[in-house]
Order: structure tokens, then sequence, then C-alpha cells
């Protein structure tokens, strides 16, 4: 089945071959996004009159993002989703009842949830969807026909992928995944030298000292929010040690207060990076994998895994409303490896706490700055390497760069680093 829409759009609808596992948690899946799309609904609603409804995505995000992941599984990207969708339910009702229309209350029944290019990810005969239960990996039903639209339209260069809609029919009892992309534009800004996009990278190191370093040199100090997460806890176990009911319900209210000072101390703190590399004109921020980060920061306490966690998540959805994507890379001997193009020396005896000095070269520098800008050049790099190894490529000499400022850290003068 294929629709086209405004002759650059190319939908394909693909039939997923799930087993029962992958059904079972699918269906769980679908289950408690709709549970977020209707708490958004009921949120942002108002039978009063249409000018109390709440329509702004932004706002309704920061008010309920962080309950619904509290209050489900779902991987950040499927929470934002079912926020989004919800608000723009919504958003079209109000403009039917200021025509004078009857409305009401959207609710969502059907089992249809939105996936973008981070909870799905797409092979050539499967797909890789988050879910509640981990990540699955269906295969796809395809015509015996070759080329199938999925093969014309999703896998081809010719075509950027831009969302999918995973849904259930009731009808037949299948799951189907409809792909949606659009046409490169050929008139698009590349580069003159490479017919290949420019980007302008920022890199983020997560740390303990500083909860976040850009590669433009720019630090958000733990130092403040390691000093109140300690006076709450000391508040915490005072309470705890009185025994009364009173203490009890001055507990829950510390809590609530300290929940709340969270979540707006690492709201500002990605309001800032995101503001950050807008200024300095970046087209992508990149963050270091999560994964097993306990065990790469053994210092970190429970409080910073939250705080990463957090800030990772904020910036995903709010960087794009700037026009920026954001990615991860693995992290692999970032703090250990010379961030200096000319060198990039590895090894451990490179850093020592907060001081990274090349054994090679010689090169000193802040350790988390280092990394940061280390975090920045893998993604680089690997992005000029995937182009370069297209079969368009050309010469293969495209270029990505590593914004860093034009200032001074430790009497260092930086200027933005070819990606290779």
């Amino acid at each position: 089945m294929l629709s086209e829409v405004l002759d650059v759009r190319r939908t394909a609808v693909v039939k997923l071959d799930l087993s029962d596992e992958q059904r079972d948690a699918l269906h769980r899946t679908a289950e408690q996004y709709l549970y977020c799309a209707n708490r958004t609904a009921d949120y942002c609603w108002s039978d009063t009159t249409y000018t109390e409804c709440r329509t702004n995505k932004r706002q309704v995000r920061d008010a309920l993002y962080s309950e619904l992941r509290e209050e489900t599984d779902l991987q950040a990207q499927l929470v934002q989703a079912a926020i989004k969708r919800a608000v723009e339910a919504v958003k079209a009702c109000v403009e039917r009842w200021k025509k004078g229309q009857r409305v009401s209350c959207p609710t969502f029944t059907a089992e249809t949830m939105d996936y973008d290019a981070r909870s799905a990810t797409f092979y050539p005969n499967k797909v890789s969807l988050a879910t509640v239960e981990g990540r699955i990996e269906p295969s796809f039903v395809l015509p015996a026909d070759s080329p199938t639209p999925y093969e014309r339209y999703v896998l081809s260069e010719d075509y950027e992928f831009r969302e999918s809609t995973v849904r259930y029919d009731a009808v037949d009892g299948e799951f189907y995944i409809q792909l949606s992309t659009r046409r490169i534009d050929g008139d698009a800004e590349v580069s003159e030298d490479t017919g290949h996009p420019d980007q302008t990278v920022l890199g983020i190191d997560l740390g303990v000292n500083s909860l976040a370093v850009s590669s433009t040199g720019t630090f958000w100090q733990g130092d403040d929010y390691d000093h109140w997460c300690r006076e709450f806890e000391k508040r915490r176990g005072e309470m705890q040690q009185r025994g009364t009911q009173a203490a009890h319900n001055a507990l829950l209210r510390l809590g609530k207060r300290e929940e709340a000072w969270r979540k707006q101390y690492i709201h500002t703190a990605a309001n800032e990076l995101v503001a950050e590399a807008v200024e300095h004109d970046c087209d992508v921020i990149v963050f270091e994998e999560l994964t097993d980060i306990r065990e790469r920061l053994p210092q970190a306490k429970w409080h910073h895994v939250w705080a990463f966690r957090r800030l990772y998540e904020y910036v995903s959805y709010k960087a794009p409303e700037q026009g920026i994507s954001v990615e991860q890379v693995e992290p692999n001997h970032t703090s250990q490896r010379c961030s200096r193009t000319d060198c990039g020396f590895t090894h451990e005896d490179n850093r020592r706490g907060e001081h990274f000095c090349c054994q090679k070269c010689g090169y000193e520098v802040n350790a988390d700055y280092n990394g940061a800008k280390n975090i920045g050049l893998r993604y680089a790099r690997k992005r000029t390497h995937r182009l370069r190894s297209s079969p368009k490529s050309g010469s293969g000499d495209a270029e990505v760069d590593l914004r860093v400022n034009g200032g001074t850290l430790n009497g260092e003068s930086h200027r933005p680093i070819a990606g290779d």
C-alpha cells in the first residue's frame, strides 16, 4: 500500500511479523501510550471556554512530562509523542470551537503510537521498536515483488525518514507500521566541494564535579546541585527521626518541594545548554550514551544519574524546537583520548581527576572539557565516515565542523575544528 503527498512525500505501510511476546509488548505499550495521551488531553481541556484550554506544547510538556515518566514504563520519546498528539488534538478542537461547532475533550482509544528516529530503528527486513518491555525487533511481511514501497522510499538515499506510526488493526488482529518519508531537496544548502550539508556539532560531557561541560568551554557546575541535594537529605533524616504524624506530613511536603526543585534546576540547565547551541549556530547536540554510566562514574550518586538522564531527556525535546537535533555516541575512552586533532593519543594515564595531560604531546586542559570535545569529534568522524562511504559521496571529502568557541580555556585559543 502506498500513498503520495505533495509529490515529495511517500508513505509505506508494512505489516509486522510478531511473536506472541512481541505482540503483548506492543499492546502493553499502546495501553500506556493512550494513558499518557488521555491524561494530557484532560489536563489541556476546559469545559468553560476555549480560551482556558492549554495548547502550548512546551508548557504542557514541562508540566506533565516528569509525572508521566514516573507513572509509566514508556521511553522518553514515546511520552513526548503522546503529549504532542494530545495537544494537537485539543488545538484542533479549539479551532472548531472558535467557529461555533460543538466539541468535547478528545479521547484516545485506538491502539496507535507515534515513533521517531530515536524510538524506531529500521533495517532492510525488520524494525527495532521501543516498548515497555525493552526493544523488540519484528520482521516485515513484504510482498514478493521487488522493489517494494519500503525499499524504494524508506531505504533509499533519495528520501529521509520523517516519522512512523504503529497501529493495531482490530479487524484482522495484526499490527502495521506506517512510515513517512520526504524526498531530499536537491536545492538544499550543501557544501560546494562535497555535495553534503555541513553540520556544526556541540559535544556535551557529563560528570560529577561539573554536571555538564560543552565543547564551547561552558561549564554547568554541580556544586550547587550537590549542596541542595545534601540539604534535602539532611532535612529528611531529621524528620524521619522524629517519628510523629506531623513529621511524616512534613516529610511528604518536603519530598514534593525537592522533586519540584530538581525538575526546575535541570530544566534551567537544559534551556541554557540549548541556548549555548543556538548562540554558536550548532546543528547537533551530542551526548555520551548513558548506558552503564554508574560503572563509568563510580563516584556518581543516584541523584547525579537522575540528573544526567533528565538533562538528556529535556534537551531532547527542547532542542528540536530550535531546529537542533540531539544524538548520542559511545563514551569509550573519551576521557582518556587527547582531543587535539593532530594527536589523538589515548592512554589511561592521560587523565588524573579533573586534570588532563596528554602523555604524548603534552596538551593540558580540564578533563571534562577535553571529554566534551572528544564526544563532539566522535560524532563528527562517524558522520564523515558515513558520508564518505556513501555511493554518492564523490571524492569523499565530506566536511563536518565541530564548533568550539573563540575564547580561551587554560590559556588555549579555540577555533572550529574539522570533523576529520
